[in-house]
Formats: structure tokens, sequence, C-alpha cells
């Protein structure tokens, strides 16, 4: 028990000691902190879920999550792959006919969730706003550099790789997430479409000059960026990917896959969606892959794929207008961290504060 008790004053001083000036040098109206030590969850709110009411943030405040929402896609297409419906050997084309002979059409669904599909625009363009306007886009779609051989950032392709697992499983995306993985991994306020009743605890995002802001549906909205939920479920999330709560062995199975290597990136192994880096790692290691983000890098197809591993630091960013989200984990630590703020702020700040709380422990 005293132990118990130490390492939550510990990691409450940890912290306190980081994210209170970091909200206070961005003007974040109000965080959420979720911290695994030991394999165990500690949380910590701070300030206002809208300025407006005044209301709190706490552990039913619903965040949006921007691109982490792409390692719930990426889970999703694991699951996929374990029953079946799809292999991320096969190519786009066999998916989506409209596009055979093209050259998004010969890339495979691996491509499409390690960003290596080609040089990509980072999100979807304007005057795409349903599914045959985008496939006529990428029917059209020319790259300089071929599928395999360079890393580009981007919304397009891992988006349309969740647009062929909801066609191969013959169900609505929105739906196989909200109604079948959601549940699956018993995350409870967890969503791509808020339910009315919900609505109360969704915070209010801010844009950097103060304004309010939510996200505006689009192409691939849900696939890419629609996601939103609260510090316990998505601490809850990071808990699984480590093995420290068991769900449903084909549903493990998948997880462990997406923490599966297949390129080398610059400092990072790209794996399904997930940015892995050697533990112990250098901040400065995790700040040069984050700054990769709008960056064409070539990459290294590992043959065979790194199998998962237990000693490495596996994160994902994500932003939308109105919020920022970071998560990082080290599985054999048991110890990772979860930051959200109704407030968009520099990646790279992110970093730095869950490397340095997650340093103290």
């Amino acid at each position: 028990m005293i132990l118990a008790l130490t390492l939550a004053a510990s990691i409450s001083h940890a912290v306190d000691a980081t994210v209170k000036p970091l909200m206070a040098k961005n003007s974040i109206p109000g965080m959420a902190v979720g911290v695994v030590a030991g394999g165990k969850p500690f949380f910590f709110y701070y300030g206002l879920a809208s300025k407006q009411t005044g209301q709190p943030i706490s552990a039913r405040t619903l965040f949006e999550l921007g691109s982490i929402s792409k390692t719930f896609t990426a889970t999703l297409a694991s699951y996929a792959g374990q029953r079946g419906f799809i292999s991320l050997s096969d190519k786009v084309e066999k998916y989506l006919p409209a596009l055979r002979g093209t050259q998004f059409g010969g890339a495979t669904l691996l491509n499409l969730g390690t960003h290596t599909a080609g040089v990509l625009p980072l999100q979807v363009p304007d005057g795409v706003d349903n599914d045959d306007q985008l496939v006529a886009y990428l029917k059209g779609f020319r790259s300089p550099k071929t599928p395999g051989t360079v890393r580009v950032y981007n919304n397009v392709s891992i988006g349309t790789l969740g647009l062929i697992v909801a066609k191969s499983m013959h169900e609505d995306f929105a739906s196989l997430m909200d109604r079948r993985l959601f549940p699956e991994l018993g995350l409870e306020h967890t969503y791509i479409d808020v339910p009315p009743a919900k609505m109360a605890d969704y915070a209010e995002g801010y844009r950097t000059n103060g304004t309010p802001v939510r996200m505006t549906p689009g192409e691939l909205w849900p696939e890419a960026y629609g996601v939103r939920t609260t510090a316990p479920d998505l601490t809850r999330f990071l808990r699984i990917q480590m093995g420290a709560i068991e769900v449903d062995p084909l549903v493990a199975r998948a997880i462990s896959a997406t923490h599966t290597g297949y390129f080398r990136a610059g400092p990072m192994t790209q794996d399904l969606i997930w940015e892995q880096y050697p533990w112990p790692v250098a901040l400065s290691a995790l700040l040069e892959g984050t700054d990769m983000i709008e960056d064409v890098v070539p990459v290294r197809r590992l043959n065979p794929p790194l199998s998962p591993q237990p000693d490495v630091w596996l994160n994902k960013t994500g932003s939308t207008n109105g919020f920022a989200a970071y998560v990082a984990f080290v599985p054999s630590k048991h110890m990772g961290i979860v930051l959200l703020a109704n407030k968009s702020y520099p990646l790279n700040e992110r970093v730095k504060a869950a490397f340095d709380i997650l340093s103290k422990l």
C-alpha cells in the first residue's frame, strides 16, 4: 500500500511539473492525462472542457483523437486479416476493381497501412466528397515514387484501407467500429458517431486563436481521424497493447500484429500505423521521427518483417483543428502515457512532455 501511494504521488508530481507549464505556455483550456506505470493506470485532469460553460475536464470528457484514430483502423484491418477477409499482401485493385491497372491499384494493403503507397497529399483533395469521387481521383493519381520506396504520411492511404476493410466485411466502417471493435476492446465511451446522450461530455475544441471548433466530417474522416474518446478508454487501449488486459484471443493477435515492423524510415521502424523506436530511445530520435510528418522519406523494406518487440517505444500523434493528442508506450516496462488536450499545440512539445514524464518514473 505504501509503495502504491508513493508511486501515485511520484507520478502526480511528475505530471503536474510538466503539464501545468505546458498548458500555460500554449494557452490550453483543458487536458486529460493517463499514465500507465507497472501496468496500472493513473489519471489526471486539468482545466476546462468548455470556456463558455465552465465545465471541467473529467473522466467522462470526450476528446477528438485526430490521427491516433488510425491505430484503430489498423487494428480493424489486422482483425479482418486474422478472419480471412483481407490479406495485407493483396493489391488495392483486388478490392477496388475500377483501379485495375493503375499505379495506386498496384499498391498493396500493407502500403496503405504503412504510408508507403506513394507521394500522396496529406489530406483528401478539395472536391473529393464521396467514395466515387475518391476512386476517380485515385484512378488518375500519379506518384513520382513507386509504392514501397518512400514513406509519406497522409490520410488518403489509411482512409482507403479502412474503406476496403469495411467493403470486405460487408458493413459500414463506423458501424464496425462502434458496434464491433470498440465493444470487443471494452471501450464504453469511444465513438465514431457520438450518441446524442453523450454530446454533453464532448469537449469544445479551440483553434490557436482561441475560437471554438469541432471536427467537420469529410471523405474518409471516420477511417483517418474520426474517433472521439476519453482518457480512461484510450489508456485502456494502451494497456491492451501491452497485454495488461485480456481480450478475445483473435483480437489480441490482431493487436499484436499491428506492432510488426515493415519498413525502416529514418530513425524509426514503421509498423502498421504505429511508429517504433528501439528502447532505450533518445529524445532527439523521437523528435526527428516526429518532424518527418511532412517529408518524403526513403524506406528500406524489412524482409522478413520485424516481429513484435518488447523493448521498443511505440507512439502516435493526433491532431484536429481544435484538439491535440499523443500516446506512447514501452511494452517491456509496462509503462505508457496518454496526453489529450482541447487545443492544438506543436507535435514536438507533446513528445517532449511525454518523454519528460515517463523518464521521471
